[in-house]
């Protein structure tokens, strides 16, 4: 790994690029709505019926005008048939009388066009929570996507810029007569759109006496930053726009807080404006004397450098990712009768690993019944025991080895099928599982049907996770490449799930002498223990996500990499309504019903000829 470039040498002098968005390249679309008073209508309920009357909206009219560089480029208004008369006081306020807005179209028919105007555009409106809150609870009602674009508030600006003495209001019609508007407000959208134009260039010329002369610095404006944050913004300067990985180090040179960025400089630069909200971070900047910064080929090498950085340096400021190794997994015991147990370190036949121990604890309940071995913890020589079976015994859930009711013969097809159900030979345990839920359902005992489905829900998870990962893990090496947008390839090479060499052919360059020298001068890994061949968890997962991503393409691999097709990933569907089951039910005071909602398993979805096969 390449060691950190500290920040170094004098600042150096900043490119207009550098500087972010210049103001006078930015394209505004200043708007402004009118409604019926009430709050934005929400949703329609599931299962409404599509041939009943549209549900009301609340928005009457629109307005927006598009400006650049100082000098308007468009402008779009539209009266919007809310579907409800318009209140007396509302009337009274704008104008717009229920006569004027029955012919006019209902917002599902303007949004689509209306989004498209302000397509690309900074979004900017007098107390603009409110006139957003309205865009973006409509588009959630009539299936549009809400871009998310930049926003500015002129009456959030105007608090900041203004003194009181200058300003003892900033309502529209008051900053209107201050700037000196063209257009008087009157509680049209239109026209209130085209004075809060005249207010936002007012505004903007007052904020260059604060250096404000950039997009984002605009932004930051908006929202507090402490005197702290505002002092170390130099501490960004050298930081380059690359793919990469970031790291604050404190007064003593210790390692703060590690992150990762596809442009490195515009990540850091936000830790020192007001968009940085979260209380720690403040502090952990307010501490920071220096930043520095490994520029990776693409983004694959800088999540494996984040998470090597964080298990390296255990950054207090950081949550996350510290501790790779940490976590509990489930295998089988070394003994003649084995069962399952809960290790800290894993094993080639384990799964796993889970975050607490009582999530491992729930893994071996289920997976006792799924592969009906034995569930006691007493260890028993291998010619059986001499013992009085317990009650298990009388349920038929367990052959008693422990009384010497059975011997390892008898006891082995049982670690066979256990092993299968691990290695995803076989999910004939999963199903066996989903039909207890479903017995105990159909039986009305409701909660305890609920806890079995959350369990084998965990469980399938986890040993689809294990298997998926553990896929990539047996591979002693695995070259694979991905287009990088611009006609290159990103490129990987993989030996036992950890990256052990990343690169880049661009447009242009013939990749396979670039694969030779990345294989040639790849870092060497020797396997561990465990399904994962001792790799963290975590950067497999990381891996493993890229590799599967559309567009992935496997140059060479020296083991085929594939996933067992009655492997524990074939279940997904049915994991994914099992929890969406469980957020369902779960509450303070669950419906005493609801715990009968057990998704229907993959058996009751598929030809009864393969009665067991997940889809």
């Amino acid at each position: 790994m390449d060691a950190p470039r500290p920040v170094t040498g004098p600042d150096p002098q900043l490119t207009f690029e550098e500087l972010g968005t210049p103001l006078h390249a930015a394209t505004f679309v200043v708007l402004d709505l009118e409604t019926t008073g009430g709050p934005p209508a929400g949703p329609d309920p599931a299962g409404a019926d599509p041939l009943a009357a549209p549900r009301p909206d609340a928005i009457t009219e629109i307005g927006a005008v598009k400006v650049c560089g100082g000098e308007v480029v468009g402008e779009y208004a539209t009266l919007v048939d809310p579907g409800v008369a318009v209140p007396p006081q509302i009337v009274a306020l704008t104008g717009i009388t229920t006569a004027m807005v029955r012919d006019a179209p209902r917002l599902g028919t303007v949004l689509p066009g209306f989004l498209e105007f302000c397509a690309g555009a900074v979004v900017v409106a007098h107390n603009a929570p409110f006139d957003v809150g309205h865009l973006r609870a409509a588009c959630r009602r009539h299936g549009s996507v809400w871009p998310r674009p930049p926003v500015v508030c002129t009456a959030r600006l105007a608090r900041k810029v203004l003194t009181r003495d200058e300003a003892p209001s900033c309502r529209l019609s008051a900053l209107a007569g201050l700037f000196h508007a063209t257009t008087r407000p009157v509680h049209r959208a239109l026209a209130d759109a085209r004075a809060t134009v005249d207010v936002l260039h007012g505004l903007l010329e007052r904020v260059g006496g604060q250096g404000v002369r950039s997009l984002e610095d605009l932004l930051a404006l908006q929202v507090e930053t402490t005197p702290a944050q505002r002092g170390k913004r130099h501490l960004a300067d050298a930081v380059p726009h690359a793919a990469g990985v970031y790291l604050f180090r404190g007064p003593a040179d210790e390692v703060l807080y590690v992150g990762t960025s596809n442009d490195l400089r515009r990540r850091v630069r936000s830790y020192f404006t007001g968009s940085e909200k979260r209380a720690r971070v403040k502090e952990m900047v307010a501490l920071a004397e220096r930043v520095d910064w490994v520029e990776c080929a693409h983004a694959l090498e800088a999540e494996v450098r984040e998470l090597r950085l964080l298990a390296g340096h255990t950054p207090r400021y950081n949550r996350r990712s510290r501790y790779p190794h940490k976590g509990w997994w489930v295998a089988l015991t070394d003994e003649p009768f084995p069962r399952w147990s809960v290790v800290r370190t894993p094993r080639d036949d384990a799964v796993g690993p889970f975050g607490r121990r009582p999530d491992a604890v729930r893994a071996v309940e289920a997976l006792a019944d799924a592969s009906r071995l034995r569930p006691c913890t007493q260890r028993i020589p291998a010619r059986g025991g001499r013992g009085s079976p317990c009650a298990l015994h009388d349920l038929g859930r367990c052959g008693a080895p422990c009384a010497g009711f059975q011997t390892t013969e008898e006891y082995s097809p049982a670690v066979a099928g256990a092993l299968a159900l691990l290695h995803g030979g076989s999910d004939d345990g999963l199903a066996a599982l989903r039909e207890k839920v479903a017995s105990l359902a159909a039986g009305e005992r409701f909660a305890d049907a609920a806890t079995h489905r959350d369990r084998l829900a965990e469980l399938a998870g986890a040993l689809a996770r294990v298997q998926r990962l553990s896929a990539v893990a047996r591979a002693e090496e695995l070259v694979a490449a991905r287009p990088d947008g611009g006609g290159g390839w990103d490129l990987a090479v993989v030996r036992h799930g950890r990256l052990a060499a990343a690169g880049t052919a661009r447009r242009g360059v013939p990749p396979m002498p670039v694969v030779d020298v990345l294989v040639a001068s790849a870092e060497t890994v020797r396997p561990g223990a465990g399904p994962l061949r001792g790799a963290p968890p975590e950067e497999v997962a990381v891996v493993t996500r890229w590799l599967e991503r559309p567009g992935a393409r496997m140059v060479r691999t020296t083991t085929p990499w594939a996933v067992p097709a009655r492997g524990a990933g074939a279940w997904s569907g049915w994991v994914a309504q099992a929890r969406d089951a469980g957020r369902a039910t779960s509450g303070p005071a669950p419906d005493p019903e609801a715990g009968a909602r057990v998704p229907a398993g993959p058996a009751d979805r598929r030809p009864r000829r393969r009665p067991r096969e997940p889809p």
